[in-house]
């Protein structure tokens, strides 16, 4: 999720603004970045694999914890290489709070994939880009026109197929997951302020910072030393392709617009699929994927529609 920065199974995929349309990356770039981008969902759908199987002698905290320690690692590497200019920023509390909805966000997901099949969260976690929409209006101000509300109205049918409340086809901590796509919305919400006044690079920093210092409170409480070398090797494992996913997602930010990579977000539901099937044993049924792929598909209208609003707003520099 990851977040899938800072996250769980929904990772950063919006957060950096994009490319003016003046400099749009050359086709070359977009291959890239599509690259990096895949690669990037399929890590972290490998962490969030690591993550519920280490919630049965772990506790989420914990787990979350461990998998923020890849990301401060690398934050602490780009202090050393740019210095503490780096945490230079004009709007401290809204990086604040965005390290603490990453780091809630992350922790409520993980307590949610202990009761709920791996596939079936990751595909109720793709109502983040809705939620987006919705924040977006309300505290924005943002125009959101009928084929936009419709798209969000779709994908939280889609939603409502995958979990199918009051049925008992799922657990109720699939509501949980819901959650965790709010807190990640509002995060996005959060760095369309920041990508204003603030690099990424800091943003990223604050995130990893933050996100550590906010789960270290309650840590000593929760805290389980591993028992085993293979809990071991997966808490370093989940830490190191943690950090190393976050990497892939920003170089295919930083060289693809994100409209053309943030479609890529959705290969993570057959990842999330392969792994829970392989290790776990989970395998969605047709309701599931049926809710799923209408999700996917308005999701993806929705990024679409968001990036054409945005392309009308920018000035005619031609």
């Amino acid at each position: 999720m990851a977040a899938k920065g800072g996250g769980s199974a929904i990772p950063t995929i919006m957060t950096p603004a994009s490319p003016p349309a003046a400099q749009a990356p050359r086709r070359a770039d977009n291959s890239k970045g599509l690259l990096l981008m895949g690669l990037g969902m399929f890590l972290f759908a490998a962490v969030d694999t690591q993550a519920k199987f280490l919630t049965d002698t772990m506790h989420p905290i914990q787990i979350v914890w461990i998998r923020q320690l890849g990301l401060l690692t690398g934050a602490i590497i780009l202090l050393f290489l740019h210095g503490p200019k780096l945490l230079k920023t004009k709007r401290p509390v809204l990086q604040v709070l965005r390290g603490a909805s990453a780091a809630l966000s992350a922790t409520i997901f993980i307590f949610a994939v202990t009761y709920v099949p791996l596939a079936d969260a990751v595909a109720i976690s793709f109502v983040a880009p809705f939620m987006v929409t919705v924040m977006a209006a309300l505290l924005l101000r943002e125009p959101v026109g009928i084929r936009r509300w419709a798209a969000v109205i779709i994908g939280f049918i889609g939603a409502l197929i995958v979990i199918r409340p009051g049925m008992g086809i799922m657990h109720p901590a699939a509501g949980l997951v819901v959650l965790a796509a709010s807190l990640f919305a509002l995060r996005q919400i959060l760095s369309r302020f920041l990508t204003d006044t603030d690099k990424t690079v800091t943003t990223i920093a604050y995130t990893a910072i933050v996100s550590v210092v906010i789960l270290s409170i309650p840590l000593y409480s929760v805290w389980q030393w591993p028992e085993t070398r293979q809990t071991i090797l997966l808490c370093f494992g989940m830490a190191f392709l943690a950090a190393f996913a976050e990497i892939c997602v920003i170089k295919a930010l930083e060289m693809t617009m994100a409209v053309v990579v943030a479609p890529v977000h959705y290969s993570l539901i057959i990842w999330a699929t392969f792994y829970g099937f392989v290790v776990f044993g989970d395998f969605p049924d047709g309701w599931t994927w049926l809710g799923t792929a209408l999700i996917m598909a308005t999701g993806i209208y929705t990024l679409r529609r968001e990036h054409l609003a945005a392309q009308r707003k920018q000035p005619n520099t031609g």
